[in-house]
């Protein structure tokens, strides 16, 4: 249960584990699959979900459970879920809710790897999904919706091109059609962002990213706020409030309440599909979200500089990063990031894909990789990796420049990561 009280950054310590007298102090690693109990009927009932407890750690696990309750108190969620990557928690998110015949509406800007989830693997699954502008008007976003539709999904800073969504307005025209609003906030984290103050239901997270920010650990999240009334739409939420066959017909809203999505997506997706972490890469990300509100912060304080130094240089084309106060989302960003965005930049060099790529391979203290958001500056072209199977329609929908440079801002001496752009852009 969140303390409300506390502030943000002890929760990042502090919450999800509480040991009692003679308990470890730092959060165990239960490398167990299993767990022993004297008696095949308590096992029964743990199996038809009639007593809560542990018996196979695809379904539940102490290490994961207690990470997971951590992410939770930090959005301000009711319960939490723990996968083994932000792929997966997107896919659980919308799939716990929606099945073949059934429709979502995406905004178009979003990673790569969540669009061909969307557009291509979940559309073979029968899912359907109308893509719009995170811009878009109401009137565009509500031309968007149809009677079988079951969930908005959108960024709330997109990967790479970091717009800004405005969570209000796509909150309230979700709820407006009966159906809940999820965002992943992997890039503002909740350190910058709390998406559920303002009307989102559901947030996912890559974990991979600045919460385990060490780049270790492949891992999502998906939490719930428990704000989205599933009984007052019944009939579009059937798995939810219908009951469930596979487990002795029981009504997942009924008899779980506010838990009622996740332990759905626990015991249903997870048992069926079973996309766990492991409980190691629960405890390296554990270790991670205990300083994440100090790299966030540290993120965000060079990044700025970095692009206070891009903004007036002779040789960038363009730059978009919110922070800056010439950003089209700086408004947005003030409101529902105030404290600050993320740390990585997108930006074009005068030139095109060939000065992207001299640029690039002329930096010796940035690496490029195949990541973002993590201690170590990165830089990536996403055009031709991450984004590499779109084409220039979806590109240029996505909001990914061909030229786009996506620049992950460690947490290094920002005098040198000046240094090393510096003289990478003298080599263009």
């Amino acid at each position: 249960m969140e303390n409300k009280q506390q502030h943000i950054n002890t929760k990042c310590v502090q919450a999800g584990y509480t040991p009692k007298n003679g308990e470890p102090r730092i959060l165990p690693i239960y490398q167990s699959t299993t767990y022993k109990y004297e008696s095949s009927e308590q096992m029964g009932r743990l199996f038809d979900l009639e007593e809560s407890g542990y018996f196979y750690t695809r379904l539940q696990n102490p290490t994961n459970d207690a990470v997971a309750a951590k992410i939770a108190a930090l959005e301000g969620g009711v319960a939490a879920l723990l996968t083994s990557s932000g792929q997966a928690a997107s896919f659980f998110a919308i799939f716990n809710i929606a099945g073949a015949g059934d429709h979502i509406v995406s905004a178009s800007a979003i990673y790569g790897g969540t669009l061909n989830l969307f557009a291509v693997t979940m559309k073979k699954m029968g899912i359907d999904v109308t893509f719009v502008s995170p811009d878009a008007s109401l009137e565009e976003l509500n031309a968007a919706f149809r009677p079988n539709t079951k969930a908005v999904f959108a960024e709330t800073l997109s990967n790479p091109s970091l717009i800004v969504l405005d969570i209000e307005k796509f909150a309230s025209c979700a709820h407006a059609h009966g159906v809940p609003l999820i965002v992943d906030n992997t890039f503002p984290t909740p350190i910058h962002c709390r998406p559920f103050e303002f009307g989102a239901d559901i947030v996912t997270h890559s974990t991979t990213k600045y919460m385990d920010g060490h780049a270790t650990s492949v891992g999502g999240a998906i939490v719930d706020s428990g704000n989205f009334d599933w009984t007052a739409h019944a009939d579009k939420f059937p798995g939810l409030t219908q009951p469930d066959e596979s487990y002795h017909g029981v009504t997942y809203t009924e008899t779980f309440g506010k838990a009622a999505y996740i332990t759905k997506a626990t015991v249903q997706l997870m048992r069926d599909l079973g996309s766990i972490p492991s409980p190691q890469n629960c405890f390296l990300l554990n270790l991670g979200l205990e300083t994440l509100f100090l790299r966030v912060e540290r993120h965000c304080e060079n990044a700025l500089a970095v692009a206070k130094y891009l903004e007036k240089h002779d040789k960038i084309e363009w730059i978009n990063y919110p922070g800056l106060e010439s950003s089209p989302y700086h408004a947005l960003a003030q409101k529902y990031m105030p404290d600050g965005t993320c740390g990585v930049i997108a930006f074009g060099i005068k030139g095109g894909r060939e000065a992207a790529t001299k640029f690039m391979d002329s930096l010796n203290l940035a690496a490029i990789v195949t990541h973002v958001a993590d201690a170590r500056t990165c830089v990536l072209h996403p055009a031709s990796t991450t984004h590499r199977q779109l084409t220039d329609a979806q590109l240029k929908d996505a909001g990914v420049d061909p030229g786009l440079i996506r620049l992950s801002v460690g947490i290094e001496y920002i005098g040198d990561i000046l240094a090393d752009i510096e003289q990478a852009l003298e080599t263009v």
